[in-house]
């Protein structure tokens, strides 16, 4: 089959390289799994979508004509979540708060997603109307998780983002202060002592407005809905997930970064019921992972506007 230019986005075509053999071999590989994937799931494959980060996504049709989504995921590396674990919260969600998939393939890290609206990032919403709507979703999503789930814990996340902190740290040569590094690693401690299984519900680990799609189904005349993609799938305190808002538009918080994330993790508190002590430490560990990682990919500029967010946080 002649397929349109397969256009795969800039970062995942970075992440790759930096994966040498294995990345690049996804790469040139990617239209005939393409081509196969129509085969087995009788779908015609349409033009590629953007805002990825971890893989390729194009539109899809099913035999049905129904429109979906076909996601490939690149191979595995830290800082991507597990595609196993993307999987089993999808499964787990049931499209409650999130997309439903319709077909998967481990061996080639392929899914078929439900076709969602445009996002959350698109909509001009101000920053403080995003984190409503996310918030708003997260609630509908924080379902439940059954004792038997594969999907790691939220003390797993926290020894995870432990390892991978002092790993870019001691790679990258500590680009921040000392003190954001050692107070990323205390909260990590922290939050894995804190994690209760009782308490922990399905968290999608990077709940940002990239991840947050309107929902297409909603009745004529409601008001908007949403729903979730690219969960990395998590069993924890619902705090892990608004960690992640606390990264989020950085350019809020210069002029005084303490004061003003302290006043986005009240107010983040206050939307969802939260402790906002676990907020500002899932959020803080976030800001120092990210911005460490976005100077390991070569986005320097962006991950020291992070890090320095954390150094005036540390001082709190």
């Amino acid at each position: 089959m002649n397929h349109r230019k397969i256009d795969v986005p800039d970062l995942v075509r970075q992440k790759c390289r930096t994966l040498g053999k294995a990345g690049l071999e996804w790469l040139d590989g990617l239209g005939a799994c393409i081509e196969a994937l129509e085969r087995d799931w009788q779908i015609t494959v349409g033009d590629s979508l953007s805002g990825g980060s971890a893989g390729y996504a194009a539109g899809a049709t099913t035999r049905d004509g129904a429109e979906a989504v076909l996601k490939l995921a690149m191979p595995a590396m830290d800082g991507n979540g597990s595609f196993e674990n993307e999987v089993a919260a999808l499964l787990l969600a049931g499209g409650r708060g999130y997309v439903r998939l319709l077909a998967h393939d481990t061996g080639r890290r392929a899914m078929l997603l439900e076709r969602l609206g445009v996002s959350l990032a698109t909509l001009g919403l101000s920053p403080a109307g995003q984190r409503k709507a996310i918030c708003a979703t997260l609630r509908a999503a924080w379902v439940p998780v059954p004792p038997a789930s594969p999907l790691p814990t939220g003390a797993d996340a926290a020894e995870d983002l432990a390892r991978f902190i002092t790993t870019l740290w001691e790679t990258l040569n500590g680009p921040c202060a000392p003190r954001a590094f050692e107070a990323a690693l205390a909260f990590t401690q922290s939050r894995k002592v804190a994690f209760a299984p009782r308490a922990a519900v399905l968290v999608h680990g990077d709940a940002h407005s990239g991840n947050v799609l309107l929902d297409p189904g909603q009745p004529r005349g409601a008001a908007p809905a949403f729903r979730f993609i690219d969960p990395e799938g998590l069993v924890a305190e619902p705090a892990c997930d608004l960690g992640v808002l606390m990264r989020e538009w950085p350019e809020e918080l210069t002029g005084n970064p303490l004061r003003r994330g302290r006043e986005r993790c009240a107010h983040l508190g206050r939307l969802t019921g939260v402790h906002p002590q676990a907020i500002w430490e899932w959020g803080f560990v976030q800001c120092v992972a990210t911005g460490l990682f976005l100077v390991k990919l070569g986005e320097a500029q962006a991950g020291l506007r992070l890090l320095t967010v954390a150094e005036a946080w540390s001082g709190s």
